[in-house]
């Protein structure tokens, strides 16, 4: 693996991102946007304290696990990453390129999510603010691991929207945000204690809610990052050069 090839890698791709308007509205402003719409809908209750730190953490999920699957797999598909492939450029600096750039674009978003939550919607935060960037952006980047990985599995781009509910949906229903874990029945509990999802909202609560869980937050952080990594070196051992 090479530095230089991955930088590249991910120059270019930041380079096409930066000429697709839409997909910069996708990553930068629709997350905040919905952000906002949440408080919007639960103005003078408590409702969006309770929640909103939980959003900032499954939607850039969300976003970033669709455009990294899609533009990845729309790579494959045109035969750009197969050219590439051809080139001396290994498969983990290609993969490296795509998670460096895509990573870059998750800490810009969880910026620009996290700042619209507390300065314009008024979200309370108990803890530090910049804890919860964290949490948001580690939380872009797992998005952005499993969207590299299900990119490898899928032939087309209704395939990939066919891994949400195998992938996304679990982890939101299961994963604390609409019921504590620990409320759940022993079985479903148990099953969330797998789902990564579940440590960045534990994280992102922690931080809302208690002012010196800096040690706690950041095993959690620990733990999505395990998972992130082993999604990231499977992408990279699954990746093939073309779609059949």
């Amino acid at each position: 693996m090479s530095p230089r090839l991955t930088l590249a890698t991910a120059g270019r791709i930041l380079t096409q991102v930066r000429h697709d308007p839409r997909t910069i509205v996708l990553l930068l402003v629709v997350p905040a946007l919905l952000v906002g719409l949440i408080a919007w809908i639960f103005d003078d209750t408590p409702v969006f304290d309770e929640v909103g730190p939980a959003m900032l953490g499954l939607f850039p999920f969300i976003v970033m696990f669709l455009v990294t699957s899609i533009t990845t797999l729309r790579e494959r598909r045109s035969g750009t990453l197969e050219r590439l492939l051809a080139l001396p450029l290994g498969k983990g600096d290609l993969i490296g390129g795509y998670a460096l750039a895509f990573g870059l674009l998750a800490t810009l978003q969880a910026l620009v999510a996290v700042a619209w939550a507390v300065w314009v919607c008024g979200l309370s935060v108990e803890g530090e603010v910049w804890l919860l960037v964290v949490v948001a952006v580690v939380n872009g980047l797992l998005g952005t691991m499993l969207g590299l990985l299900a990119s490898a599995f899928a032939a087309n781009e209704f395939q990939v929207v066919q891994f949400m509910p195998l992938v996304v949906a679990p982890q939101v229903l299961l994963g604390g945000i609409f019921l504590a874990r620990d409320e759940m029945p022993d079985v479903l509990h148990a099953i969330s204690d797998w789902l990564p999802l579940s440590y960045s909202v534990d994280a992102l609560s922690l931080v809302s809610s208690e002012s010196d869980a800096t040690g706690d937050v950041l095993l959690d952080l620990l733990v999505v990052g395990v998972f992130a990594l082993g999604a990231l070196v499977l992408a990279a051992l699954t990746l093939r050069r073309r779609t059949r």
